[in-house]
């Protein structure tokens, strides 16, 4: 309604409903397709992505410097918030310190729809320049479908190796889809 004062904004928000299926992939769908929406312009798109960046951060803000273990739902809240509406996908890695305390959420890569590229060199280097002293990975399957791949598992495999050998701790790597999670821990893949 801000973004488009004195009309009736109803039709253009069932349009965006009917083109991207729900309100969060409106709000997480990329500017590009936005644009193809007819009605939607740089106002309409800049409140959208408001819009998203409060809800990440209000998200953020219940796991940030917070004893992660103890906290495992906000911590699901939030990677599904972040992530669970993404149309490719995403990796990002939840760095810890020694009282399992998240220090820093990195992006490490995007991909496409069925494939981010993952170097476990590149994941250990930066747990080494943060001062981390265990990992949380977590990637989403645009599909729906949390069942990791056999290059998931491989990758995962490779980065709890390089990590266990600079002393550094693989707590878990979860796939989140649209409506579930998969942690690699509780599936004794980890």
């Amino acid at each position: 309604m801000s973004a488009i004062p004195r009309r009736d904004v109803k039709p253009l928000a069932r349009q965006l409903i009917d083109a991207f299926g729900d309100f969060n992939r409106v709000l997480s769908a990329e500017t590009a397709r936005l644009r193809d929406i007819n009605g939607v312009g740089d106002a309409v798109i800049a409140e959208l992505k408001i819009v998203e960046a409060a809800s990440h951060r209000l998200a953020r803000a219940k796991v940030i410097q917070r004893h992660v273990i103890s906290s495992w739902d906000a911590v699901l809240d939030y990677c599904h918030t972040v992530m669970s509406h993404r149309q490719t996908e995403q990796f990002r890695i939840l760095y810890l310190d020694r009282k399992n305390t998240l220090i820093a959420d990195e992006q490490l890569a995007k991909g496409t729809v069925v494939h981010v590229p993952v170097y476990p060199r590149e994941v250990v280097k930066r747990a080494l320049e943060l001062n981390a002293s265990a990992l949380i990975l977590v990637h989403n399957h645009p599909s729906g479908d949390p069942t990791p791949s056999e290059s998931d598992i491989s990758m995962t495999v490779q980065i709890d190796q390089a990590a266990r050998a600079l002393d550094v701790t693989l707590h878990d790597h979860l796939i989140i889809s649209k409506s579930r999670e998969l942690s690699f821990k509780s599936e004794g893949l980890l």
